[in-house]
């Protein structure tokens, strides 16, 4: 009788083990929840996400684990390792990044992609109720989540903002140093999560695939699961594409609760596509190759289709210097290109503007809508600086700039490709009529992206970037009506703790700060200017200068100085709004737009304070409505420097005017 006690113990004991662990080596006959755009491929791929825009994929084990010690409530140790690989549809262009999580449950009502992850939304971001642990394995710097890089490993608990977070390396015991992994590189990596529920000690630890477990974690960090744990998890992955997009792999995946996970056989993985590509070409090349060496006698057809293709050649024929390749990345062919907008052909033609014509395309390879502009670039010096910026450009990362994806050249002409904005321009709801017309609130927020946008390109990023040329014909519209700033032909980069200074005078009247007129340069007090001039354009529907004005128009900062003056500075509103305003976020946006205007550089804020002005997290500065328009009348322009402006505008060097009006009708 004891002997059947002891047996049955011991098999309830071996069901709980196998309940609290599992390994997958391939997905092929998994049993996972997935939702979102996550599947398994038929070579036996867990595929979280692929080349779809702004999409999210999930992938959990189905049954609830029980993480909680039943006795004293305290949360239980547990193991995880699995291998993964982040495939970008452009090199070094990525989606947001992978996480490994537990949660409450496997459905993630709300939740949105981009930096969100699949986790979390903007409403429920930070909650407590959330319940949420996860490793994130994160491809963009998100400056709003206090992100250190854009290819780091963090810890979130309830919360993208990580408790602690690393640049992604691994320790190699040969050389005994740290070493960089690229989490966009499309090659394997393997990683190891280990949390000591006792001592609340998390370990987490990251490889090549072809390097043993270092020795070191990377990230190793106190946390205390009691009160995030419930009872019983769900474990599993989530992952999200932004305006660029990746395939998200996992390839196994091995779990234990109050055990080591177990290990995994590399050797049992499926293969990624692209090496099973490989494999498939060599396999190919072979078949052809060998009848065709067998056939000599087939010159004549050989010929011909060599003809063919010196034609093809000459149509898609392109320029690549040396020193070009170190750009590869950031380059398209001329091929792909020219296909994705069926040949340049009109019908197709989004807008021109500065020096070139716009158009949509939609690459061939994954569907992908982008803006391709066309600028003539025969006559142009410093082709190789210029093509450096470009890929620097191409770096930035920030939900509220338009991405620039890559450049190309072919003979006379350098295509620059964009992400497609299917809102167009800020300037044609404003000033064209475009409708649906923006209410109040829509103007607000892209008011807030712009800013937020700015704040990035002067603060958030390695460099300085200075604009140059901010005006609402710069401001692109995205599907949801997020405000997205582009155009950065008229930008610099600087690196930081030298002067951001530069020494061409480009811009738009109206938008020049008054400055410029005796140093000719532009810095990131000028932009501030700007952006002020850009406040008053949205909240009163006119331009700040416009193009023919009577003798009784004064200017736009001069105009709403007057009514502010007598108290009446809602009036100034744009007519077209009517009563559809909020008074307080009306009253902040033209008192700002002021401020921001000020004739003196010092007197005006930083973009880090309109940020925190706009977002109600610190008050304006009282300001004299006498003083500021005294120094207005002081500093206004005058008429030789607008004739030398728009002088220096017609002969400026084209590398200063490369990126103008972006796929945007009318254009400059």
């Amino acid at each position: 009788m004891v002997s059947r006690i002891l047996l049955v113990i011991l098999l309830l004991k071996l069901v709980a083990s196998f309940d609290n662990e599992f390994i997958f080596h391939g997905f092929t006959d998994a049993n996972l929840s997935l939702n979102g755009l996550a599947q398994i491929t038929s070579s036996g791929l867990l595929m979280l996400t692929n080349n779809t825009k702004a999409g999210l994929g999930h992938a959990f084990h189905p049954e609830l684990l029980h993480f909680k010690n039943s006795s004293n409530g305290e949360p239980l140790s547990f193991s995880t390792t699995f291998v993964f690989a982040m495939i970008p549809e452009y090199p070094d262009v990525c989606g947001h990044g992978l996480a490994f999580a537990v949660s409450p449950s496997k459905e993630f009502a709300g939740a949105m992609p981009s930096q969100h992850l699949g986790l979390f939304n903007t409403t429920d971001n930070g909650n407590s109720s959330n319940h949420i642990f996860a490793i994130e394995l994160d491809t963009v710097m998100t400056v709003d989540f206090h992100d250190i890089n854009d290819n780091h490993v963090g810890i979130d608990i309830n919360n993208l903002i990580s408790v602690n977070s690393s640049p992604v390396s691994y320790f190699d015991g040969k050389s005994g140093g740290s070493k960089s992994l690229k989490l966009i590189s499309g090659d394997l990596m393997q990683v190891w999560i280990e949390y000591d529920g006792m001592d609340m000690q998390l370990d987490v630890t990251i490889s090549p695939i072809d390097a043993p477990k270092p020795a070191s974690p990377l990230l190793s960090s106190k946390v205390d699961l009691s009160s995030v744990f419930l009872d019983d998890m769900y474990v599993g992955f989530s992952a999200s594409t932004g305006a660029a997009t990746s395939h998200h792999y996992i390839l196994g995946w091995s779990f234990s609760l109050n055990g080591d996970a177990q290990p995994l056989n590399l050797s049992k993985l499926p293969s990624l596509p692209y090496q099973e590509s490989a494999k498939k070409k060599s396999h190919l090349l072979l078949t052809i190759a060998l009848p065709l060496a067998a056939a000599g006698f087939l010159l004549i057809p050989i010929a011909a289709i060599f003809f063919v293709l010196r034609r093809r050649r000459k149509k898609y024929g392109e320029i690549l210097e040396d020193w070009e390749h170190e750009y590869g990345p950031h380059r398209f062919s001329y091929k792909d290109l020219f296909k994705a907008t069926k040949g340049f052909k009109e019908e197709n033609l989004l807008g021109f503007g500065g020096f070139g014509r716009v158009y949509k395309g939609v690459l061939p390879s994954s569907s992908t809508q982008v803006a391709v502009k066309k600028i003539s670039h025969e006559s142009w010096q410093g082709m190789r600086e210029f093509v450096a910026e470009i890929a620097s450009m191409g770096r930035l990362r920030h939900r509220n700039l338009v991405q620039l994806l890559g450049y190309c050249r072919r003979e006379g002409e350098l295509l620059l490709v964009y992400e497609y904005m299917p809102n167009s321009s800020l300037d044609n709801f404003l000033f064209q009529g475009k409708q649906p017309a923006l209410t109040w609130s829509q103007r607000f927020q892209i008011i807030k992206d712009v800013s937020s946008g700015l704040h990035y390109l002067h603060e958030g990023w390695e460099q300085v970037v200075i604009h140059r040329d901010i005006k609402a014909s710069n401001v692109l519209i995205d599907a949801e009506f997020n405000g997205k700033l582009g155009d950065f032909g008229l930008a610099r980069l600087h690196t930081r703790g030298t002067n951001p200074q530069t020494t061409h005078i480009v811009g738009t009247l109206g938008y020049l700060a008054p400055e410029i007129s005796k140093t000719g340069k532009a810095t990131t007090s000028s932009d501030v200017y700007a952006f002020g001039a850009f406040l008053l354009e949205v909240a009163c529907g006119r331009r700040p200068i416009e193009c023919h004005p009577s003798v009784e128009v004064p200017g736009l900062v001069e105009w709403v100085l007057g009514c502010w003056k007598t108290g009446t500075i809602l009036e100034a509103r744009d007519p077209v709004l009517g009563d559809e305003y909020v008074v307080k976020e009306m009253e902040l946006v033209l008192t700002l737009g002021l401020l921001c205007s000020h004739p003196d550089p010092m007197a005006r804020p930083s973009m880090r304070q309109v940020v925190q002005f706009l977002e109600g997290d610190a008050p304006l500065p009282p300001m004299s409505a006498d003083a500021l328009i005294t120094s207005t009348s002081a500093q206004g322009y005058d008429e030789c420097f607008d004739d030398f402006v728009i002088s220096d505008l017609s002969t400026t060097d084209r590398t200063d005017r490369t990126f103008s009006s972006p796929f945007v009708p009318g254009g400059r």
